[in-house]
């Protein structure tokens, strides 16, 4: 994972977070790999860290995000 050591969240956005990751998990089909979910978890962390706070927004942008690196 990705040095995420410096950064600090709220508890609001730690939860804004769960969402994000929980939907985002949701959406993928069975089974999910841990990778993946590795994945997302550091796009919602990335995002977060940048300032992004709606869960919904977190949640699409990972899974674009990781949408993207799997079509590289």
């Amino acid at each position: 994972m990705k040095d995420f050591s410096n950064a600090s969240f709220s508890p609001d956005l730690i939860k804004a977070m769960d969402q994000a990751l929980e939907g985002a998990v949701a959406t993928l089909p069975e089974p999910v790999n841990s990778t993946r979910v590795q994945t997302i978890a550091e796009n919602i962390l990335r995002s977060a860290k940048d300032g992004e706070r709606d869960p919904r927004t977190l949640q699409t942008m990972a899974l674009v995000e990781m949408q993207l690196r799997s079509d590289e």
